[in-house]
């Protein structure tokens, strides 16, 4: 049953729950988001144009995916609620701008940490030519995904991604504030990072306990050259292990002969009193090449 009134409205969402007998499942993160134009403003930040090809994670009851497809996208969506895909196909509408929907748009269950992009989409996306990938993520596996699709060989052109505003903060941080941490480093070696919006709780039903931020993620042309990324994650997390204590107290698990440790942190151009947050990511990665790979 479809209508002229966005799925994404307060009214139109709250019809589906009731038709559907919904209730958002808490172990998947669940919360529609009804707040218009905040899916207007997912949508811009992604820069959506006529047939771009689009992933999205998560499409629920179709809020967003409406959206996507009506701003021109081919969207291909990864869900792993198998209850929502009858709403999905109900609610969406059966053609968008005078074309049938399923060559708009395709449905999988299936985990998007499990994906195989390349078997997945062969026969929907020409994957000669960049994806976007666009979510409202659900906040307890946002750090997962993020990673897992930066080690995978998607051609993306840009992640935009509805997160927990605190999450979003530490991608964004810079050094010598407390936001600043191994997944600001991370990230930031391989991607731009731009906040675009702040989604307030109240834009969702179920409303969850804290504010939401979208931000958007590109790829660097030229990325930070880390070395052994699994060597160099691993060495910034060693010096984060206990952010209080000084980088000098940190390190003496990687380096227990004093001289070295010490020698090394001069080597960066700081003292021994220097917190881990007040490194910027050159040092980092000075300090990881200089530190033994672990077998």
């Amino acid at each position: 049953m479809n209508s002229d009134m966005p799925i994404g409205s307060s009214v139109r969402t709250q019809a589906i729950i009731n038709r559907y007998f919904l209730r958002a499942k808490k172990n998947l993160g669940q919360n529609f988001l009804v707040d218009l134009d905040a899916l207007e403003g997912i949508v811009q930040a992604a820069e959506i144009k006529s047939n771009d090809q689009v992933i999205e994670i998560g499409p629920g009851i179709g809020s967003l995916t409406e959206q996507l497809l009506l701003a021109g996208a081919k969207v291909f969506a990864y869900e792993v609620d198998e209850t929502l895909p009858e709403i999905l196909q109900n609610e969406l509408p059966a053609k968008i701008n005078g074309v049938p929907i399923k060559e708009r748009f395709k449905l999988m269950i299936k985990d998007i940490l499990k994906a195989d992009f390349a078997t997945d989409l062969a026969d929907f996306f020409d994957l000669t030519q960049p994806v976007k990938v666009v979510a409202n993520l659900p906040y307890y596996i946002t750090t997962p995904i993020i990673f897992f699709l930066n080690d995978t060989k998607l051609n993306f052109s840009s992640l935009t991604l509805m997160m927990q505003k605190e999450v979003a903060e530490r991608l964004s941080a810079h050094p010598a504030t407390k936001e600043y941490g191994p997944l600001t480093i991370s990230v930031q070696t391989q991607m731009k990072v731009n906040l675009a919006l702040q989604v307030k709780s109240k834009s969702f039903i179920p409303r969850p306990k804290v504010d939401s931020s979208v931000v958007v993620l590109q790829p660097l042309l030229k990325k930070t050259d880390v070395g052994n990324i699994k060597h160099f994650n691993w060495v910034v997390k060693c010096c984060f292990a206990q952010r209080r204590k000084t980088l000098n107290n940190n390190l003496k698990t990687l380096i227990p002969n004093t001289f070295q440790r010490e020698a090394l942190i001069s080597n960066l151009g700081v003292d021994l009193h220097t917190r881990p947050e007040q490194l910027t990511i050159d040092q980092f990665v000075d300090l990881a090449r200089a530190i033994p790979i672990k077998n």
